[in-house]
Formats: structure tokens, C-alpha cells, sequence
């Protein structure tokens, strides 16, 4: 297998976990969950820690317009799982239906807020994010990969947590504006926590791709 082929299929072995990584998180973040018994999160925050790592080794190895083009169609795929589950609440369920009509939309209703937050903030901390990564890797000459991963987290995941869950829980009422400060607030701090818990598995997973693509590559 040549560089180029190799090449793609990393990039679609990424791309899939990407993009299946977003859709799940947005599909199980309508439930709340206690970390540590301080602080309440979406269940889809487990979820993140994949994105960390993922939108690193895009950008890395496929640059900015790799990780803008496949944040576009991510959105794009969320927006669509949206118009399906709308569907799906409209139909109504059939009298021995196991899941009840009142059940469906207590689930994935709650989901639909979590999409429409997500998509939005996605996007934006998406774009920071590549702007940030690669303001940083421009800067050291491609060296200190821990510095633009983890910098560049810290902007982005911001600008994530506290947009997805103001408009997935404060705007159809299930937090007050103090929840969401403290929860959110909270969420970022254990977002970057995991950032840095992560860093090992950043240069790992930098290791394995240059040694499948046969490529050297300064750390």
C-alpha cells in the first residue's frame, strides 16, 4: 500500500470516529449524570476526551482544511439526525409500542436542544481551535506537540462547554443561570483535567500514524 493510500484510510478510520463520536454524544446528552459528587454534566462529556484526540491528529497530519471540512460535515450530519428525530416525534407510536410516545420525546426532545447548542458551539470552538493549533505549531517550528494540543483545548472546549449548555439546558428550563455557571464551570475544569491526562495518548497516537504512513515527524 502506497503513502497516499495509506494516507486515506487513516484519515476515513479517523473521520468515522469523529463524526460517530459527535452523533452519539448528541444522541445520550439529554441525561445528567454527578462526577465526583460536586458537579452535574451531560453523559455525553465522557465522550470528549475522543475529540481531544481526534482533532490533534487531524490537524496534524491533514492540516487546517482537514479539520474544517470534516467539522462542516459533522455539523452537517448532526443537523440531519436532528430533522430525523423531529420526524420521529411527530409519528405517533402504535398502542403496543413498547416505547411510549411521552418517553420518545422525553429522550431525544431533550436531545434536540443538546443538537442545536452543540452544532453551534461545535462549529465555533471547532474553527478557534485550528486557528489556535496551528498559531502555536507555526510559532515552535513544529516542535512541542503538548503545547498546541493542550493550548489550543483550553480556548476551544471553553467556548464549547458553555455555549452547549446554556442553549441544552438553560434555554428549555431545566437549569437556572446559577446551575449552568457552576456546572459548566466545572465541566471546563474536567475537560482540561482530561486534556492533560491525555497528553501520553497524543503522542502515542502521533507515533502509530507516522510509523503506518512511514513518515518521520519531529515531537
Amino acid at each position: 500500500m502506497d503513502f497516499n493510500k495509506r494516507k486515506d484510510l487513516v484519515f476515513i478510520i479517523l473521520a468515522g470516529f469523529f463524526v460517530t463520536n459527535a452523533i452519539v454524544a448528541e444522541l445520550i446528552g439529554g441525561k445528567l449524570v454527578q462526577f465526583f459528587g460536586l458537579f452535574t454534566q451531560s453523559i455525553g462529556i465522557i465522550l470528549w476526551p475522543v475529540v481531544f484526540i481526534l482533532t490533534d491528529l487531524i490537524n496534524e497530519h491533514y492540516g487546517r482544511q482537514g479539520v474544517r471540512r470534516l467539522s462542516y460535515i459533522t455539523v452537517g450530519l448532526i443537523s440531519y439526525a436532528f430533522i430525523l428525530i423531529t420526524i420521529g416525534i411527530k409519528i405517533p407510536a402504535v398502542e403496543f409500542s413498547p416505547v411510549k410516545d411521552s418517553d420518545f420525546k422525553t429522550v431525544f426532545g431533550q436531545s434536540q436542544f443538546i443538537m442545536v447548542g452543540s452544532a453551534i458551539a461545535f462549529l465555533a470552538s471547532q474553527l478557534v481551535d485550528v486557528y489556535i493549533f496551528w498559531m502555536f505549531r507555526n510559532r515552535t517550528g513544529g516542535k512541542l506537540i503538548w503545547l498546541r494540543a493542550t493550548g489550543s483545548t483550553v480556548v476551544s472546549q471553553l467556548i464549547d462547554t458553555f455555549v452547549v449548555q446554556y442553549i441544552g439546558f438553560v434555554v428549555p428550563g431545566k437549569w437556572t443561570f446559577d446551575d449552568f455557571v457552576h456546572n459548566a464551570a466545572m465541566g471546563y475544569a474536567f475537560k482540561l483535567l482530561v486534556a492533560l491526562a491525555l497528553i501520553p495518548l497524543i503522542y502515542l497516537g502521533h507515533f502509530a500514524i507516522n510509523r503506518f504512513m512511514g513518515v518521520k515527524h519531529e515531537h
